[in-house]
């Protein structure tokens, strides 16, 4: 625990000298990571590179030996893991081995999931794992406005799960996993606050979370933005009256980002990626199936990356959809 707080200070000292110096000064390792059990999924949602097959890059799941040689590198600093970045992490065949692992690091963990594959025995399996949150989408309280987002996807499906790891973890005594319900605010279920407030309360969800969306094209807007932009990461703009209704992010994206110091995604083939929305991994910093993590950490790609960062954010192709 001590090198992980003083890890951290080194962080929030590196970052904060990097913002009034603005140059890189970077030290540490990461106190957070995510890394990604799995890019393949088994439903087809439309803002979705992974279910709408749009990755250049190839599918598969993470060696468990590669997973096991990372956690060791980083286990001494690493306070929080999020078992998920681009796929369904229930898809890897040892993901709940994966989080066992980290637990035994004493690392706080989290995943994502779309809820089709809470079966009895993945719901036990979770619990006993040790999870530390559990995120689960339900982005609509009926088949209609659910699926409409959710191709493919079974709402009662996802429902019965919930309600499968809830009644576990009380029959069990469990705290863990804290189980937060996602509502990801779309025009098709911007109707449904109210209903699905109520339905975590009646299912005995820990916490229901209203999530804006995002969406790669939305200059122009997008036929599953909301009407009520309360519920989005964009806000309308006019450049002349004869334009049509321009839409762009809410965020001011100054010239900084603690994620860029402290945090990074590790992709299921051993990419190392500055941040979780570089979905097709366009900018790797290095690979762990040829270097160790701590030099990716540390190399030239990634020290003129931060750099970026300081100077001109708004220059970067993925950071114009952040809400950080």
């Amino acid at each position: 625990m001590i090198s992980r707080i003083l890890n951290l200070i080194k962080l929030l000292s590196g970052y904060f000298l990097s913002r009034l110096m603005r140059r890189v000064i970077h030290w540490g390792s990461p106190a957070s990571l995510s890394i990604e059990p799995t890019n393949c999924c088994n439903l087809n949602c439309p803002e979705c590179p992974s279910g709408m097959n749009l990755l250049t890059r190839d599918k598969g799941i993470i060696d468990f030996t590669l997973y096991q040689n990372l956690l060791d590198q980083l286990s001494p600093t690493l306070y929080y893991l999020n078992l998920y970045f681009q796929g369904e992490p229930y898809i890897h065949p040892q993901f709940t081995d994966m989080v066992r692992m980290a637990k035994s690091k004493k690392i706080y963990v989290s995943t994502s999931t779309n809820g089709h594959f809470l079966t009895p025995e993945n719901a036990s399996a979770t619990i006993e794992s040790g999870l530390d949150k559990l995120i689960i989408s339900l982005d609509g309280t009926d088949a209609e406005s659910y699926e409409q987002y959710r191709i493919g996807g079974n709402i009662n499906k996802v429902i019965t799960g919930i309600k499968e790891i809830v009644e576990q973890k009380k029959a069990g005594g469990s705290k863990k996993p804290a189980i937060i319900l996602q509502f990801l605010m779309l025009k098709s279920n911007q109707h449904q606050v109210k209903q699905i407030l109520q339905l975590g309360k009646d299912l005995g969800v820990d916490k229901v979370e209203l999530k804006t969306a995002q969406f790669y094209e939305f200059k122009e807007g997008n036929p599953l933005m909301p009407d009520d932009l309360r519920f989005s990461r964009y806000k309308k703009i006019k450049s002349n009256p004869e334009d049509y209704p321009r839409y762009e992010i809410r965020n001011r994206l100054s010239n900084h980002c603690f994620r860029m110091w402290s945090s990074c995604v590790v992709t299921w083939d051993g990419a190392v990626v500055p941040c979780c929305f570089d979905k097709d991994a366009t900018n790797t910093m290095g690979n762990l199936k040829d270097q160790a993590f701590e030099k990716i950490w540390k190399n030239e790609a990634y020290r003129e990356f931060r750099k970026r960062i300081l100077s001109s954010r708004k220059s970067i192709d993925i950071c114009m959809n952040c809400t950080e």
